[in-house]
């Protein structure tokens, strides 16, 4: 990897890193939000999800028209949007603006994550991919070893507002790196072939069964995934007796192993296979996943233990997942179909939120109920994501 390389991933992974961080944030926040704010499972799940909805929605829009554009200039335009709706979030006095805030942050931040793909599967062969996108996720564990920690710690010397409101500072010298260290990224538009109809990328995906399948296998994976997230924290508190004190330290732990997993993960993806590397770490994650939705009053150690092994799981299952799925369209088309992909797995995180928060319920003492069913629910749908994405072939 040469100097440009690094320094392109370090911008992107900077990027990654205040997006996931304004998203990740939400989670941990869900004991002290539905306290301060009197809401109850479903209202905190529908805070969750109004984000990753938005998001879907915004990036299934922005499929008809992305490939059409330098992949820079939409990338500043929508972290612009983006840092407006983390503002807003910032100054939301109440839960029903609160919500609308991360309405409009969605909006923008859907477009993100797939321009962020593309400029990597644009910039490297499908033999270097998975360990650039192993880097790349670095800046998830970043975002839970430092972000997270510190995030929560600001919501509680101050209040819930000022962690969005460092997001959005620190995003802005973000926009500085982008502007500085992304190059132009328009070779897609000088080698794309005319007369090329707007609906185009849907017709593309829909007479392509590759491409289909893999669509089908992001979004059986991402509500496996993020059916049981948004409920870790209040479950942990409610059911294990875990200090909400102690919540930042999950993230802690869990993102200081993936500093280290996710480089190997992704260079070991690359030489032993994507398929083989990924239904590993899919058969591994569903321990932790059992484990985390039946706990029970365990020690501290313990706790983290588990965190720490499902973190290290969860992202070895999503390096070779977004090297195999970027694989499956020419760099010509690759835009649009990473937006859809993008788009269906935000959507994907929205419904698995709503859906997470319609099956548990919380009694007047703060226990959760219900939500071994949706440890069932989640190992089921990872089981089924492994059998779609051995019908995924990479086609560059």
């Amino acid at each position: 990897m040469n100097a440009k390389e690094r320094l392109l991933l370090f911008a992107l992974a900077a990027v990654n890193f205040t997006h996931i961080m304004d998203f990740m944030i939400m989670m941990p926040l869900g004991p002290q939000l539905m306290d301060l704010l009197q809401i109850n499972p479903q209202q905190f799940s529908l805070a969750v999800s109004a984000y990753g909805i938005t998001a879907g929605i915004s990036s299934f829009i922005a499929a008809f028209f992305v490939d059409r554009f330098d992949r820079k200039s939409i990338l500043l335009y929508a972290y612009i949007g983006f840092l407006i709706g983390t503002f807003s979030c910032a100054f939301a006095p109440n839960y029903e603006l609160l919500v609308a805030a991360r309405v409009l942050a969605g909006l923008f931040g859907g477009m993100i994550g797939a321009q962020v793909l593309a400029i990597v599967a644009d910039t490297f062969a499908y033999e270097r991919r998975a360990m650039a996108m192993g880097t790349l996720m670095t800046a998830f564990s970043l975002a839970s070893v430092a972000g997270v920690p510190a995030g929560l710690w600001l919501a509680a010397k101050f209040s819930w507002h000022v962690p969005f409101l460092a997001i959005g500072l620190l995003g802005i010298a973000v926009l500085v790196i982008i502007s500085l260290a992304v190059p132009p990224m328009n070779q897609h538009i000088l080698e794309k072939r005319p007369g090329q109809k707007p609906f185009q990328v849907l017709t593309d995906i829909f007479q392509t069964p590759n491409q289909m399948r893999a669509l089908s296998f992001s979004i059986v994976l991402m509500l496996g995934h993020f059916i049981i997230i948004p409920f870790i924290s209040p479950t942990l508190v409610g059911n294990a007796g875990f200090s909400q004190d102690h919540i930042f330290l999950i993230y802690f732990v869990g993102g200081l192993l993936t500093i280290f997993s996710a480089p190997l993960i992704g260079k070991l993806a690359d030489r032993r296979g994507k398929y083989p590397i990924f239904v590993l770490f899919a058969l591994l994650s569903l321990i932790p996943v059992w484990l985390l939705t039946n706990i029970w009053p365990v020690p501290l150690w313990v706790v983290l233990t588990i965190a720490g092994v499902f973190f290290v799981v969860i992202n070895g299952r999503m390096i070779p997942t977004q090297a195999l799925v970027s694989s499956v369209v020419h760099p010509q088309k690759r835009g649009g179909f990473m937006s859809i992909n993008s788009s269906m797995q935000q959507l994907s995180t929205g419904m698995a939120s709503m859906l997470g928060g319609a099956i548990v319920s919380k009694t007047a003492d703060g226990h959760i109920l219900h939500y071994n069913w949706v440890g069932y629910l989640s190992m089921s749908l990872i089981l089924l994501s492994i059998w779609l994405a051995g019908r995924v072939k990479p086609i560059d």
